[in-house]
């Protein structure tokens, strides 16, 4: 509903920033760093995905030359031709868990996988974060990002009376920021129809297998019709903070 007239004809994955979808813009930010599997957790919008990536039209964003009419039509460069994507359907109203959990089939044998809401985009130095996450103890990590909300923090007196008001922004607050690093021990964690946040994560902090890496660099979710706008302009204006591609 806070994107407007999205919701309703397309999922938010497909809400799109410039000329392709924040989905895509994810993922070429991981195809930069060298991950080029992908698995697609689908539920709401499945088919919309779906037909998405079997009609994609590479000449959107890239360069060609036109011949003969339109019947030759040569890319000047290629976007997508090294991608291998897997489709699963994990259910219309599953919990970002379960979503997890029906896909470890295609995880295979990796030591270390990793996951995102496919709503946010960030100019986060992936192989430096994956790297340190590896080499650590953890089994999860995720980044930890200021709070992005213009709300007001209100402090009171016990008479009720306004003692400070602080901006969210400004505030100690952080959230999570998604991007997530993940070992494959922590299905041991996970119940059949848990969220991933409320509960697995819960048992590894227990065991201090948790780690939340503090950002402070770009981060940007797509949660409003604003901050769609927000995005847009940035392309606008010449490569996003997060194209690491430079384009």
């Amino acid at each position: 509903m806070r994107l407007r007239d999205y919701s309703e004809t397309i999922p938010k994955p497909l809400v799109e920033v410039g000329f392709r979808p924040i989905l895509w813009h994810l993922m070429k930010y991981y195809a930069h760093y060298g991950h080029k599997e992908f698995i697609l957790c689908l539920g709401h919008g499945a088919s919309a995905i779906k037909n998405y990536f079997l009609k994609y039209d590479e000449t959107v964003t890239n360069d060609f030359t036109y011949s003969e009419g339109g019947k030759n039509i040569e890319l000047l460069r290629r976007d997508i031709v090294d991608w291998h994507i897997t489709f699963v359907d994990t259910g219309r109203h599953s919990t970002i868990g379960e979503r997890l959990r029906r896909v470890r089939h295609c995880i295979g044998n990796d030591e270390v996988f990793l996951a995102n809401y496919a709503d946010g985009l960030s100019d986060l130095k992936l192989d430096d974060y994956v790297d340190s996450f590896v080499k650590s103890d953890k089994l999860a990590c995720f980044l930890s990002v200021p709070s992005p909300h213009t709300f007001h923090i209100v402090n009171t007196d016990a008479a009720g009376d306004v003692t400070s008001l602080d901006a969210v922004a400004r505030s100690p607050v952080r959230i999570n920021g998604g991007f997530f690093a993940l070992r494959r021990e922590l299905f041991d964690f996970m119940n059949p129809g848990e969220d991933l946040v409320l509960e697995p994560f819960q048992r590894l902090i227990e065991r201090k297998k948790l780690k939340a890496v503090a950002y402070d660099g770009f981060w940007q979710n797509m949660d409003t019709f604003k901050d769609k706008v927000t995005l847009d302009a940035m392309v606008e204006r010449g490569p996003g903070p997060w194209q690491a591609w430079g384009e």
